[in-house]
């Protein structure tokens, strides 16, 4: 059961709804408001955060459970009354997180007027780094216990219906920051300037508005609504630091049906769909349609998501066009790539040494680093955001367990290799699904998309017991060491990185490039741009099936929690920290991910992985490319178009204005 489906559970319990069937309607609606009135605030914090800051805070899940945490640890561990406990946490501390991430990580990129890409990658950085540091603190075991700060009996109302304080309280809540927000963007000064930083920051910068203040509190009010959302929501869940971000996450749905920028259709929406997702508890079909009907009541966020994003448009929130997705690398010599390509070597033939658990936790090195190919393929060489990969993966182990199981109709249990490689070929086709809405869409809005296709892959497949039930992935006997089955993950991952590799240096992947460098120069020279972004990602698709199938191999069985959605976060942020545009960078990361877990203990390599991805700003290229600055030729002077005057037969203020010019262009060439 998914923490959403948990939620709107408990509250029904705790309510305890009529029999008869309009006393049971207005129940359910009573219950579903617990759940809609949080992503009704959850809206209100984004919607809010993202017109004082022109930034969608992607991180607000994290910051969320962070605060939830918070409250956690300082009224169960260390005995602090509820309400101080309360007011610390949303007064002080939440406010303070929202401008310390304000400064130190998205401050430095608006100056730099860096592109929506890279700040998603950033608050990707943020989500991870704050679920690492979560898992370091509290470990990653579900807690019981969060304190309801207005806990207590239920409310009764006229005709028997029965209505929580809590529920009350944040329907006060979303009332008051409703009319405040109002009044402050309407009739303040502030709020001038507000819309003088949303209309145009450099504008209004140059007019005397202080436009680092103005984020500051948008960025302030969005972490205290975060911290609200979390506190709420967090006493009626076994509070772990990945279901509560994913549950927050889904409330998206709220503000990007308000295109981020009216918040009485993000509280209207966030309210219907608690409703909504209330009322389809009654639906109990027989046969073969209840499961569906089960997830579907469980996981109408998830929907809400999908179908908003889609529905949004090519882009979302004004953002703008035709930038490139990420920070490229600078261009240096061939010879640059050498040591990096050495280390992964290095990294790759060690476990060979390896025995014991140490050898098997060295499996899912190569697989993992096939999974993550995929996304240098899609986001480092086509230049298109995709956060969904894990879905594929999951997909490619799914399906190699059922071929295996002989769960396919028509089909005779297969052995594991032609199973894993009809696997592949049938996930192949799928990356359509996020290829064909990246036709129209790029940066947020299609980052939004492919999460949430990955999301609806993860609650509607492999939490599905009908799908996952059952299932053999047992290896060849000629496979069954865990020597030989590496051995046979470092060939699969050297053809896939002999493929990527040819096909980068090909003319298809000169055509990539020029469409991640600017897409409309690359539909002006002739470039089929529609085209290639199918082929990159059912080619991504592939080799993620592969990695994934793989995956399902090394452990001999099917884990939904292998190919979780917070899973593909954390992928795609190692793979940009690593260096999106390299192959190597698959190597890298995958490195990074499993040895800093298993080499120290859980949470260490999400806290690395997102610290590092908080200021890809500063480090083009990622970390594959810290050898090239090294290897870089001395820059060549541009000739010069006509031979310089002699010193002789120049004036003395023409004297001046040379040695101001050689003084102008010596400061450009250290700069560079």
């Amino acid at each position: 059961m998914t923490t959403a489906a948990l939620l709107t559970t408990t509250a029904l319990l705790t309510d305890a709804p009529a029999p008869d069937s309009l006393g049971l309607t207005v129940d359910l609606a009573l219950a579903g408001l617990t759940v809609g009135s949080a992503a009704a605030l959850s809206g209100i914090g984004l919607v809010v955060c993202h017109r004082a800051t022109g930034v969608l805070n992607i991180a607000q899940g994290a910051q969320a459970m962070a605060i939830a945490y918070l409250l956690r640890d300082l009224v169960v561990v260390r005995h602090w009354p509820v309400w101080p406990a309360v007011a610390c946490c949303l007064l002080v501390v939440a406010p303070a997180l929202g401008v310390l991430l304000d400064v130190l990580v998205y401050r430095p990129l608006q100056r730099r007027g860096a592109g929506p890409a890279e700040t998603v990658v950033a608050g990707l950085g943020v989500f991870v780094l704050l679920i690492g540091v979560a898992v370091l603190l509290w470990g990653a075991a579900p807690l019981a216990g969060s304190p309801s700060p207005l806990g207590g009996a239920a409310i009764h109302l006229p005709g028997g219906h029965r209505l929580r304080p809590d529920t009350v309280a944040q329907l006060a809540a979303i009332l008051v920051l409703g009319l405040t927000v109002f009044a402050t963007t309407r009739w303040t000064r502030f709020g001038l300037r507000l819309r003088a930083v949303v209309d145009d920051r450099r504008l209004a910068a140059l007019a005397g508005v202080d436009a680092d203040r103005v984020s500051a509190v948008g960025w302030a009010f969005g972490t205290f609504t975060a911290g609200l959302v979390g506190i709420a929501l967090a006493p009626y869940l076994l509070l772990d630091p990945y279901g509560l971000p994913l549950l927050v996450m889904e409330t998206m749905a709220v503000a990007v049906a308000a295109r981020l920028r009216s918040i009485p259709v993000a509280v209207a929406t966030g309210l219907a769909l608690g409703i909504a997702q209330s009322e389809l508890t009654r639906l109990h079909p027989s046969g073969q349609l209840l499961p569906l009907v089960q997830a579907v009541q469980s996981n109408l966020f998830v929907i809400a998501l999908l179908a908003t994003a889609l529905l949004a448009g090519p882009q979302l929130g004004g953002e703008r066009t035709g930038t490139t997705p990420l920070p490229a690398r600078r261009p240096g010599g061939r010879g640059g790539g050498r040591p990096a390509g050495a280390v992964c070597l290095v990294l790759l033939l060690l476990p060979l040494g390896f025995r014991g658990n140490d050898l098997h936790n060295a499996l899912l090195v190569p697989a993992l680093a096939l999974v993550l190919l995929s996304i240098v393929v899609v986001t480092g060489y086509g230049g298109q955001i995709s956060l969904g990969q894990a879905g594929y993966a999951g997909l490619g182990a799914l399906g190699t367990g059922l071929l295996m199981s002989g769960r396919v109709p028509g089909l005779p249990p297969l052995p594991a290799a032609p199973a894993l490689l009809i696997a592949v070929l049938a996930t192949a086709p799928l990356g359509l699904l996020t290829g064909w809405p990246a036709i129209r869409r790029r940066g947020l809005a299609l980052a939004l998309v492919t999460f949430a296709v990955g999301m609806a892959m993860s609650r509607f497949v492999f939490q599905q017991p009908y799908a996952t039930t059952g299932l053999v992935l047992d290896r060849p006997s000629f496979l069954s060491g865990d020597r030989a089955f590496y051995l046979a993950e470092l060939l699969l991952l050297g053809l896939g990185l002999l493929a990527v590799r040819g096909l980068h240096r090909g003319r298809l992947g000169r055509a990539l490039t020029a469409m991640r460098d600017h897409e409309p120069g690359a539909v002006a020279a002739g470039v089929d741009v529609p085209g290639l972004k199918l082929f990159a990602f059912v080619a991504g698709a592939a080799l993620a099936a592969l990695g994934g199938g793989l995956i399902g191999l090394a452990g001999r069985a099917f884990d939904p929690v292998d190919f979780d959605p917070v899973r593909g976060l954390l992928w795609f942020a190692a793979v940009v920290v690593a260096g999106a545009d390299s192959a190597l960078a698959a190597v890298l990361a995958a490195a990074l991910l499993i040895g800093l877990d298993v080499g120290t203990v859980a949470g260490v390599s999400a806290v690395a992985v997102g610290a590092l991805a908080t200021v890809i700003g500063r480090l083009p290229g990622g970390l594959a490319a810290l050898s090239l600055s090294r290897h870089r030729p001395p820059p060549t002077p541009p000739p010069t178009p006509f031979p310089p005057l002699p010193l002789t037969r120049l004036t003395p203020a023409g004297r001046r204005v040379r040695a101001a010019i050689a003084a102008r262009q010596a400061r450009d060439e250290r700069a560079s």
